[in-house]
């Protein structure tokens, strides 16, 4: 569903960079076995060139150490505010950016700089903007989680953002104060680069979500009497239909529609699938159709098919389907899993159309690939970089394990990682804290590295049957082990020799997760599941990564220190909305 609304974009040729002088791309391209072997300088990237890019880096260049820096500033300007919508023919309060749900796509190409000035125009509440799965290097203060890497913007203020496109493919950005992406707070954000696999047309972002005919302010009361509240619907790039023709409901309105989109027979189309939801783990399948997979989340991938996707929260899929079946409508499904999620009546109905050129305007009659109901993530054997990096061999020399449980206390439920429940202080960043040379509280959950050992090893294990999806800010993250029962060292099944990347992945339920990451990103980075009940309620870690560099290049005087100065003199007026949760989601004022 989308309003109309103006949305301003300015793109701006400057003849210098605006990305910091120190992190300049090597001239030293750095090459995987090359996936497309022809490309040469005057490669142009199209639709039997995908691999190609700026005649200097293509589809095989290692992009976190040789990214261009193009000079082009991409503009944006995003309002979060309150706004009344029927997704799905239901009326209810929603939170959005610039009055549009999702918020507006924002685009640009490898190597560009992004300033996106961001204004709060919620009557009550603050709000912060994430960036997720964009490395930030050299710009932890840009990275939006509020008391980590800086205060909340109060009501009526805006604060500008601005980082480098190092990496390319599809995410999303959202809100990272209280619950309010659940509410609406979010939108897709597509840089363009190369490709492991050709294609005709770009779709553009598909973003797939659960959905709450409550506001999430009023199903939170609820959660520490009875748990996670379940969804009543799901949406599709932010429409769907619901049943009102038995309702009394006033706010029953009706008048949902399915997401639609058009094939050309003998085009092949380029999906950008994103996992918005609240605590939905969905499978994504066109009927009669098969996928070529060719970018889990941030990371190009050797291509693969398959009838059925499976994605987590937070995760993103690029997916090629070719238009090579009778010229008819087809169901998009987005099926929720039911094993991991809360129990949804619309669970199998979250669905749209693609209907091919020729076709008649009628709803499709085909039938969904067969699938089991499951949360597991796609296979490890499958998610194959193109960029082939290893991991040394650490025998499992564990940096850290954290394990993961629940405590109730005051009638309410914390997850707690080694005993510790995550809970931060909006007002005192700790960022601040790492600059004023403090430690942070133990509720902090705050790890430090120190940057003497070039990796960190983490395990993450769960005797809890749900399954989580964990979340890294700052970093892709290297796959090593993933499975169900007790990590034990001297059997875990590891990959050593290019394993999967990505920024989210699966932590099994009863079971166990092994990820590594390069200590090459100097900053304060959150590690949290990403159901928004759970990171509310305390499952979040943080790490203090190189803190010595980070204070070589941190500067807080400016638009920086003015936010925290903003956010002190709002809370002082006793009109902001008391903190019960973790501080990086939830609690919404009563006024919404």
């Amino acid at each position: 569903m989308r309003p109309s609304t103006s949305l301003w974009v300015a793109i701006l040729a400057t003849t210098a960079s605006a990305f910091p002088s120190s992190f300049k791309a090597p001239t030293t391209e750095v090459l995987a076995p090359e996936l497309f072997p022809r490309q040469g300088p005057n490669c142009v990237n199209g639709p039997t060139t995908r691999g190609c890019w700026d005649g200097v880096r293509n589809i095989n260049t290692d992009y976190y150490t040789n990214f261009p820096t193009t000079g082009r500033i991409r503009e944006y300007w995003l309002r979060v505010e309150n706004t009344t919508f029927a997704p799905d023919g239901y009326n209810r309060t929603m939170l959005t950016f610039n009055g549009t749900f999702p918020g507006p796509t924002l685009y640009a190409d490898w190597g560009d700089t992004l300033r996106i000035h961001v204004t709060n125009n919620l009557q009550f509440n603050g709000t912060a903007v994430h960036w997720h799965g964009i490395r930030q290097l050299g710009t932890t203060q840009q990275d939006g989680p509020n008391g980590v890497t800086q205060c909340p913007l109060p009501p009526n203020y805006s604060l500008t953002y601005e980082w480098h496109a190092s990496q390319y493919g599809t995410t999303w950005y959202h809100s990272h104060f209280s619950l309010q992406y659940s509410d609406g707070a979010a939108g897709a954000l597509v840089i363009n680069g190369p490709a492991s696999a050709n294609y005709d047309e770009d779709l553009g972002p598909i973003m797939l979500d659960d959905w709450y005919h409550d506001t999430v302010f009023s199903l939170w009361q609820n959660i520490p009497l009875t748990g996670p509240q379940p969804a009543v619907n799901g949406l599709i790039n932010g429409t769907n239909v619901f049943d009102c023709s038995q309702s009394t409901d006033a706010n029953c309105i009706g008048g949902g529609k399915r997401f639609l989109t058009e094939f050309k027979p003998g085009k092949k189309y380029l999906l950008r699938f994103i996992n918005m939801a609240t605590d939905t783990f969905f499978k994504i399948s066109l009927d009669n159709h098969t996928m070529t997979v060719i970018s889990a989340d941030f990371v190009p991938i050797k291509p693969y098919t398959t009838d059925v996707v499976s994605i987590g929260i937070g995760q993103r899929y690029e997916v090629i389907i070719e238009a090579n079946q009778a010229a008819d409508n087809y169901w998009l499904r987005a099926t929720s899993q039911t094993t991991c999620s809360a129990s949804n009546p619309n669970a199998s109905n979250i669905k749209g159309i693609v209907r091919y050129s020729k076709a008649t305007k009628t709803d499709p009659t085909t039938s969904a690939h067969s699938t089991e109901d499951n949360c597991n993530d796609e296979s490890k054997s499958k998610l194959v970089p193109v960029v082939a990096l290893n991991v040394p061999r650490s025998d499992l020399a564990i940096s850290q394990q954290e394990n993961v449980t629940v405590a109730v206390s005051d009638n309410t439920l914390h997850w707690q990682l080694n005993g510790s429940s995550g809970k931060i202080d909006w007002a005192n960043p700790t960022l601040l804290q790492v600059f004023n040379g403090q430690t942070p509280p133990t509720s902090y959950n705050a790890l430090t590295i120190d940057g003497s050992n070039p990796w960190y090893y983490l395990v993450i294990q769960t005797t809890l049957a749900v399954t989580h999806p964990i979340h890294l800010h700052g970093h892709d993250f290297y796959l090593i082990a993933q499975d169900n029962g007790t990590f034990d060292a001297s059997t875990v099944n590891a990959t050593w020799t290019n394993p999967p990347r990505r920024d989210v992945a699966m932590l099994p339920a009863s079971g166990y997760l092994v990820i590594a990451f390069k200590t090459d990103n100097p900053g304060i980075w959150v590690l949290h599941c990403h159901i928004a009940w759970h990171v509310s309620g305390g499952f979040m870690l943080q790490f203090i990564e190189r803190k010595n560099d980070l204070l070589k290049t941190f500067n807080k005087d400016g638009a920086w220190n003015d936010t925290c100065a903003a956010w002190n003199s709002y809370v002082a007026t006793d009109i902001d909305p008391p903190q019960l949760d973790s501080g990086l989601r939830k609690r919404l004022h009563k006024g919404f």
